[in-house]
């Protein structure tokens, strides 16, 4: 008698759609084989695609096949045994060998004869064009949602899939709180396994509950979907949904990274106030505290150079009291400070100035978008001359992300003027604030803030002869540079006139 192998198959895709699939077909095939009285001697079953050769089960019961175990397949339909040429062509020459002398399908004719072969060659091509074609409307399709800014994949944490738009939204539960984790990193004060706690603490969880790997953190820090474009196939395209953050803070993110790559420095004892603030004058190595004890008990506290340098041999041998540190830190914020009436007086010029700076705006409004449409009829050009095949694929990538990059910086410029008015004013008003707060700081002894405020406004700290020498970043250099014949420590109000103010303002990076 004519031994016969059950072989069903379900695919891997849409499982919850398929789930019912094998069982089903198992009971149709049982009932099939007992109205034409077949001797079945075993059934195969398995969850794979047939899109590609090597799927364990089937390969096995082909060998089963070549051992003469049996020498007929029962299955739903030739598609349930091929979907490629490769695994078609077994089953084929499987029948031209003799191997299999017979193939039965409730829904499928088939005899071993020529015409039956060709009937089954023709059963298997289609089922292969199905999938071809099948693949290539679903490449369709998400170049469609490309071209629309829609990115189809899992929507990165904060955001989550609209399954009736089919559309990336913000997630009321986590948007904000990433939002928040994102600003944080971007200070440089956080290292990652520091935002891991932070996002732990939020709630921004594994799936079981416990905190992201670091490779994943880093991988969200690292995605440019959350200041509003997305990479598909290694290619930069803008995206149609809410962005998270701005382009600039995600630069910055990209910075704090490449300093959290870098080897960091063993800090020393906390009570050290100043440690990792300044550098050595003459030789640039960091200055280091140590520690000194009275004959009467009392500590003192002492910088000066570490003397590491194996090239040159340094001179500054002299030591610098943490007392005398402090005192030259607070005459450092003095130069940049103003009082609470002076800061009044400034930000009341300040609002006199709005509406005169509301008719800049929008002419500067109308130049951005203008040079908009001149942004976008570069894109559109692009594509034409990489559709004609006149640039490579490398080149075009190259140029589009370029233009991109630019466009948004477009958009995020007219974004901000249009829905801040002023794009100068804030950061204006932030900077009078500061230089508020660098007096109210001087004023106090916490010399951790201003060890951090110092360093946010300044760079090139350097400690030489026992003097700090500090070079103040722009604006802050305007507010600290004293005029001839007046003395270092002057106000505000005295370091510029009125023009002079509203002209530096207006050119606050915003």
């Amino acid at each position: 008698m004519l031994k016969y192998f059950i072989y069903c198959r379900k695919s891997t895709e849409e499982e919850e759609r398929q789930i019912l699939s094998i069982e089903a077909q198992l009971a149709e095939l049982r009932d099939f084989a007992k109205q034409n009285n077949l001797f079945i001697v075993k059934e195969f079953t398995e969850s794979k695609t047939a899109k590609e050769p090597g799927r364990p089960i089937f390969n096995e019961m082909l060998g089963e096949i070549e051992k003469g175990n049996a020498s007929g397949i029962l299955a739903w339909n030739p598609d349930r045994l091929a979907r490629n040429s490769i695994d078609g062509g077994q089953i084929i020459y499987l029948v031209d060998t003799g191997k299999i002398t017979s193939l039965k399908f409730p829904t499928f004719w088939f005899e071993p004869t020529p015409q039956g072969k060709f009937m089954l060659s023709v059963a298997f091509g289609q089922a292969k064009y199905y999938t071809d074609n099948l693949r290539e409307n679903i490449l369709r399709g998400i170049r469609q949602k490309i071209r629309r800014g829609e990115l189809s994949a899992k929507a990165p944490l904060g955001y989550f899939n609209e399954p009736r738009l089919r559309t990336i939204e913000p997630d009321k539960k986590t948007f904000n709180k990433v939002k928040e984790i994102l600003r944080a990193f971007a200070t440089g004060d956080y290292t990652l396994s520091q935002i891991q706690d932070k996002m732990f603490s939020l709630g921004l969880v594994g799936k079981e509950g416990n905190p992201l790997h670091l490779s994943t953190i880093q991988g969200i820090l690292k995605n440019p979907f959350y200041y509003g474009m997305f990479l598909y196939r290694g290619e930069l395209h803008q995206g149609s949904h809410k962005p998270m953050i701005s382009k600039k803070l995600f630069d910055k993110m990209q910075e704090a990274l490449i300093l959290n790559g870098k080897p960091r420095k063993k800090r020393g004892p906390k009570n050290f106030q100043f440690l990792n603030f300044a550098v050595c004058g003459e030789c640039g190595y960091t200055i280091t505290a140590e520690r000194k004890i009275k004959k009467s008990g009392r500590k003192y506290h002492y910088y000066h150079c570490t003397f590491k340098s194996k090239t040159q041999k340094c001179s500054q041998r002299s030591f610098l009291r943490e007392e005398a540190f402090a005192e030259q830190i607070k005459n450092t914020c003095q130069k940049v400070s103003l009082s609470n009436q002076d800061t009044e007086k400034v930000l009341a010029e300040l609002e006199k100035d709005e509406l005169k700076a509301k008719e800049e705006t929008e002419i500067i409004v109308r130049n951005l978008k203008r040079e908009l449409l001149e942004i976008e009829a570069k894109l559109e050009k692009l594509l034409d001359v990489y559709l004609n095949e006149v640039i490579s694929t490398e080149e075009y990538t190259f140029r589009k992300q370029k233009i991109l990059t630019r466009k948004l910086e477009l958009q995020e410029k007219i974004r901000d003027f249009e829905e801040k008015g002023l794009s100068w004013l804030e950061p204006a008003r932030e900077f009078v604030l500061k230089l508020n707060y660098a007096e109210k700081l001087r004023n106090s002894d916490n010399f951790s803030e201003m060890k951090t405020f110092l360093k946010n406004i300044g760079s090139n700290h350097i400690l030489q002869n026992q003097k700090l020498i500090f070079s103040f970043k722009f604006p802050f250099n305007l507010a600290a540079e004293p005029r001839s014949g007046e003395a270092e420590t002057l106000t505000y109000p005295k370091v510029w006139t009125q023009a002079e103010s509203n002209c530096h303002l207006r050119n606050l990076p915003a």
